[in-house]
């Protein structure tokens, strides 16, 4: 059992044997020493309800607990327990605890920190989700680093993870891109041809125009102006197929590419609608079909059928949404950007009126990205072609850094991304600080192994790890599993990128003050089950980043 997990039990017990409450315990992790390892406010909570001192309720909880600890499991494993301030309870772990963690760590390996919250229940995470319109920009690469990781982190915790990409590959923005190709190709072609007011101007769009001309020659002019689907089909399978370069160069995979215009063509979108019809929660008003949101706290109703019978955006994500639910997961994660914050509570009020229990969607906006080295913030518009790509920002500083510095923030916070920074092969640099402590520590393992006779049988003696310096390392190991529960508990990836930043410092400190490899070569076997454990927890936090971890720098 889990020590955190025993002490909340050993509370609990101790609780409802004295106290005859039932209570839900709750501990944290002080951010200094002296308050212990784990710390406990319940006290406080339950003197509110005992209209009783709080101290006093502590005082008699410790007694209790005292006992309870005597005679459990657990008794070697906590050093003392201690009653501070108005109430708290905290909980020192003896050094034999921390050593027990160290040979979990080297037995436990890659799975170490992995747990079963989960309980392999189906979720669903859809992310990026860009309209095949253009390239994917440094906005899009954000929202992917967190969705990709925080899917990791899912899977890493006991879910059924799927992963999706809902393409918008029909209506008014893709009928709008073939417009913009058409138009750049007859030009390219000799012909006269007049661009689309609000048509897609980037770069991107000439490039396409040149492909069609060198595959097709003059072929496809005579028929240009009734063939707009071939050009809005041409034009979005060719970005697509760029998109997914990207991605897969960004270290993203999805389990699958859901697709509007196979939801279209399925007829789901008019059973959803028709379902809604019927439920009384869409109405006819002024020619149109109105979604009847406010009755489920959107702030006004929303229309769902134009008066002209074309369908505005939200009807085929009602469907869309639709088939989440039939598909069996049991919990649903949308990453979006900030331009659909206004989105949640209409998606939310159609899926309510369709009988689903709408808190099942976390919907998670991810804030936009400035660049450091860019001297105004350059907005993102496809259509005008005014953005920086994913390409280019990992072509400038590499896939692991791209990812590990689009996830250093938290995700509703606006992100300042330093590329000169991210560029650096220096200390400075904080993806380089943590992968030079992984090969570092690889380094000394294999000097150790190379010149060291460190085989010998028997066990090593943990024991003369009493260095301040490896304890405190050894603590900020066995926090790992604690920080990942936290980062899915949350939703909040970022957690992971502090983590692994704590750790590094936490290693290269111990290595600046104590020599690992001595000539008391008991010592130098133990100082090598450290060595390995940091090793293995740096390598299993850097997985769920999706980032590399070097065996050499």
């Amino acid at each position: 059992m889990h020590i955190e997990e025993g002490i909340k039990g050993l509370l609990k017990e101790a609780i409802e044997k004295n106290l005859s409450f039932g209570a839900a315990v709750i501990l944290d992790s002080p951010k200094l020493k002296k308050f212990g390892d784990f710390s406990s406010n319940i006290a406080l909570e339950l003197a509110r309800r005992l209209n009783r001192p709080p101290l006093e309720v502590a005082r008699q909880i410790e007694q209790a607990l005292r006992k309870e600890v005597e005679r459990s499991s657990f008794k070697d494993k906590i050093e003392r327990i201690e009653v501070k301030g108005v109430g708290f309870i905290n909980f020192f772990l003896s050094k034999g605890c921390l050593y027990d963690l160290l040979l979990e760590i080297n037995k436990k390996k890659h799975n170490f920190g992995r747990g079963s919250l989960g309980r392999a229940r189906k979720v669903h995470i859809e992310f990026v989700s860009a309209n095949p319109t253009g390239p994917l920009n440094v906005a899009h690469g954000r929202q992917a680093a967190f969705g990709d990781t925080l899917a990791n982190l899912l899977d890493f915790s006991g879910y059924k993870v799927s992963r999706e990409y809902y393409l918008n590959d029909e209506g008014v923005q893709i009928d709008l891109l073939g417009e913009s190709l058409r138009a750049k190709y007859l030009k390219l072609s000799g012909k006269a041809s007049e661009f689309p007011a609000s048509g897609y101007q980037g770069k991107y769009i000439d490039e396409l125009a040149g492909v069609l001309k060198q595959k097709y020659k003059q072929k496809l002019i005579k028929n240009a102006q009734g063939n707009l689907a071939f050009f809005s089909r041409f034009a979005c399978n060719e970005i697509l197929s760029q998109i997914k370069e990207d991605l897969e160069s960004f270290g993203v995979k999805f389990n699958s590419w859901f697709s509007q215009m196979s939801l279209s063509k399925s007829g789901k979108i008019k059973i959803a609608l028709d379902s809604l019809k019927k439920k009384g929660f869409i109405y006819q008003k002024d020619g149109a079909w109105w979604l009847a949101s406010t009755k489920f706290g959107d702030d006004k109703d929303r229309v769902v059928i134009k008066s002209d019978s074309g369908l505005t955006y939200i009807a085929p994500d009602i469907a869309y949404h639709q088939t989440k639910f039939k598909r069996g997961f049991s919990r649903m994660i949308n990453v979006w950007g900030p331009d659909h914050h206004g989105y949640i509570a209409r998606i939310k009020a159609a899926l309510s009126a369709l009988g689903y229990d709408a808190d099942i969607l976390s919907v998670l906006i991810v804030q936009l990205v400035s660049l450091a080295q860019v001297e105004k913030i350059i907005p993102m518009s496809t259509r005008q072609g005014q953005y920086i790509s994913l390409r280019e920002i990992i072509q400038a500083v590499g896939k692991d850094a791209a990812r590990f510095f689009f996830l250093m923030r938290k995700r509703d916070s606006h992100l300042h991304f330093d590329l000169e920074l991210a560029k650096k092969q220096s200390l400075e640099n904080p993806i380089y600080y943590i992968q030079y402590a992984h090969a570092r520590i690889l380094n000394i393992l294999k000097f150790a192994a190379n010149n060291l006779k460190l085989a010998r049988k028997g066990k090593v003696n943990l024991s003369l790890l009493d260095k301040a310096e490896e304890l405190d390392l050894i603590h900020i190991l066995r926090n790992f599993p604690a920080v990942v529960g936290s980062c899915v508990a949350a939703l909040e990836p970022h957690r992971i990128t502090v983590y692994l930043q704590d750790l590094a410092k936490g290693i290269h400190r111990y290595y600046e003050k104590q020599r690992v490899v001595t000539e008391d070569l008991e010592l130098t076997r133990a100082r090598m089950v450290l060595m390995n454990a940091a090793r293995i927890v740096l390598n299993n936090g850097l997985r769920l980043l999706a980032v590399s971890a070097p065996e050499k720098m």
